[in-house]
């Protein structure tokens, strides 16, 4: 047995010097120290020598034992040292660190944030939906029946009679309001979806929609915030003016222009030669719409309005072609 323990010594030690990495070294351990071990096998057979050799046998196993895990501790410190070594072999550490390039948000991105950044500085909150919405919240909530000719305007991708893709972020706004009493001050942004597309037009595009409502809410409260909010987007200079419109969801109703911001006003190509862009819709809550959500139009009054942003990109950057923000051209994208 001694003959066999000085066996399993020497060949351990001599395989711990000739490793040539700590994988190596594992294994190494594995085979003479692990629970299969050559020497683990003689410490648990221990008990089947005859009791004069147990002694002897398990005082010179738990020495030799001692010595491999020595060994092995120093050769795995000398194997990581000479690694790290290796590794740093040509490497000057004054020299500056290699900047990664940063990528950067797309204008939509950006528009869409810039606009959300202007209606939470005037104290409105951020209100979300969902993108696949039911014929209910979509048209009937806000005033617009099965019968009613809106419909055709929306150009809508319907799953079923009752489902659909969402053709504005309107139905954001009766769902807060089913939750929330008043008074309430949201935007809605995200995606809508309708069958249209040309070269200010997609499939898909994004919306802000508004909406407040408290008690003697009128119009002139709607003319200072979206005279407000142009002017923080565009410049104090930019003006603004309300036209009559009709939105089944609003009465009264307005569409609003700023001033041609590409020749100010002059008349060119953006404008159709009239110094004037049409930006939004806006308008009073229409009473109905009120009552589907249970308030009280007698009590409470409001104002809603939405936007594409889209239009607000196309203008806020010199973009002719809304197209141009979904081809994913690095040399446009790049641009911005």
């Amino acid at each position: 047995m001694k003959d066999r323990l000085a066996e399993i010594e020497s060949e351990a030690l001599a395989a711990i010097d000739k490793a040539p990495d700590i994988d190596a070294l594992e294994r190494i351990r594995v085979r003479i120290l692990g629970r299969k071990g050559s020497l683990t096998q003689i410490l648990k057979g221990l008990g089947k020598l005859p009791p004069d050799q147990r002694p002897e046998v398990g005082r010179t196993a738990n020495q030799i034992k001692k010595a491999v895990e020595k060994r092995l501790k120093a050769r795995k410190k000398e194997l990581k040292s000479g690694g790290y070594a290796g590794l740093l072999k040509g490497f000057d550490p004054t020299l500056p660190g290699r900047s990664r390039p940063l990528g950067h948000l797309h204008p939509i991105t950006q528009a869409m944030g810039l606009i959300c950044a202007v209606f939470e500085r005037m104290g409105f909150d951020i209100a979300r939906g969902p993108e696949i919405e039911l014929d209910f919240y979509n048209f009937e909530a806000l005033n617009i029946p099965p019968d009613h000719p809106a419909r055709d305007m929306q150009d809508t991708f319907y799953v079923d009679e009752k489902v659909l893709l969402r053709t504005h972020t309107s139905p954001i706004q009766i769902r807060t309001m089913e939750k929330t009493s008043p008074p309430l001050r949201i935007i809605a942004p995200g995606k809508v979806y309708r069958c249209d597309s040309d070269i200010t037009h997609t499939p898909m595009f994004h919306q802000v929609e508004g909406l407040m409502v408290d008690h003697d809410v009128s119009f002139a409260h709607l003319k200072g915030i979206l005279t407000a909010f142009v002017h923080q987007v565009f410049d104090p200079q930019t003006a603004v003016r309300f036209r009559p419109s009709f939105f089944p969801f609003t009465e009264p109703s307005a569409e609003v222009d700023i001033q041609c911001v590409i020749c100010r006003g002059k008349g060119c190509r953006v404008c159709s030669h009239t110094g004037w862009i049409e930006v939004l819709g806006a308008g009073l809550v229409h009473p109905e719409v009120f009552r589907h959500v249970g308030y009280d139009p007698e009590e409470f009054s409001g104002f809603a309005f939405g936007l594409g942003v889209e239009r607000i990109a196309m203008l806020k950057y010199g973009i002719d072609d809304i197209r141009l923000f979904y081809d994913n051209d690095i040399g446009f994208l790049h641009q911005f």
